[in-house]
This record gives structure tokens, C-alpha cells and sequence, in this order.
């Protein structure tokens, strides 16, 4: 649980915006920043973003869902959201938590990642839900 970064306290309610600002979500974060962390997984390598978890019911969006896309891809689990004006990640419905939505911590109003110091990297390229696969 992180509920400073640098100088920027986490609201119990926070904003996170994308770059155009066109999409904005309002995150429940009772506990502050929960689980940071990055993944190696194919799509998170690419948008080399911190992640942190939030339940289902802790983002509302605000503005935006009109810019939001969705993109799926492999098991077709996972639902990833993008502004489609500036591009930017915002959050995704989980894989391997599908009752949680991961989130863009560099999204989060007022907060530069970079502050969070160390962040674990997750083996996203080895996911748990692909054990059983044949």
C-alpha cells in the first residue's frame, strides 16, 4: 500500500486522465496504491507501464467513454483500454484477476511513477493461466 508518491498524497477518491485529458476516470483507492508493478507479457512490455489494482467498482469513468477502445488479443480474457485520440493506456480488465481492473499509475493526477523507487516486474511471458494449456 503507497499512499504518497514523491509529494503527492493518493486521495481516497483520485483522477486519472489521459495525455489529451479527453478520458478521465475516477479510481476508489481506499488503500492508496495497491501492487505496483510491471510485466513482461508481449503488451506490457510495449506500453512499459506501471500497473496497480483496483476492484471493478473503484473506477467510474467520467468523460471519455466515447474515446475509449478496446483491444483483446490471445486468450481474449484481458480488456484493454486506450484513449483513441492520444493513445494512452488508462486500465484493463484482468487476466488473471478478472474481478480487478489494472491501471495506469502514470495516469493518476498529480503522480510521476518515477517516485515509486523500485517496482517489481511480474513473468507475464509464463501466465499462470496458461499452466493448463495443451
Amino acid at each position: 500500500m503507497i499512499t504518497v508518491v514523491g509529494k503527492t498524497p493518493i486521495k481516497l477518491k483520485h483522477i486519472a486522465s489521459c495525455h489529451c485529458g479527453g478520458v478521465e476516470l475516477l479510481l476508489y483507492l481506499p488503500n492508496g496504491i495497491e501492487n505496483p508493478r510491471r510485466c513482461d507479457c508481449s503488451i506490457c512490455r510495449r506500453k512499459g507501464a506501471i500497473v496497480a489494482s483496483v476492484a471493478l467498482d473503484g473506477i467510474t469513468i467520467l468523460k471519455g467513454d466515447n474515446l475509449l477502445k478496446l483491444y483483446q488479443f490471445n486468450t481474449l480474457t484481458a480488456k484493454h483500454y486506450f484513449c483513441s485520440n492520444c493513445g494512452i493506456y488508462t486500465h484493463h480488465q484482468r487476466r488473471s484477476a478478472p474481478n480487478e481492473y489494472g491501471y495506469n499509475v502514470g495516469c493518476l493526477e498529480g503522480v510521476n511513477p518515477f517516485d515509486l523507487g523500485k517496482v517489481v516486474t511480474l513473468d507475464g511471458v509464463n501466465h499462470p493461466a496458461d499452466s493448463d494449456a495443451d
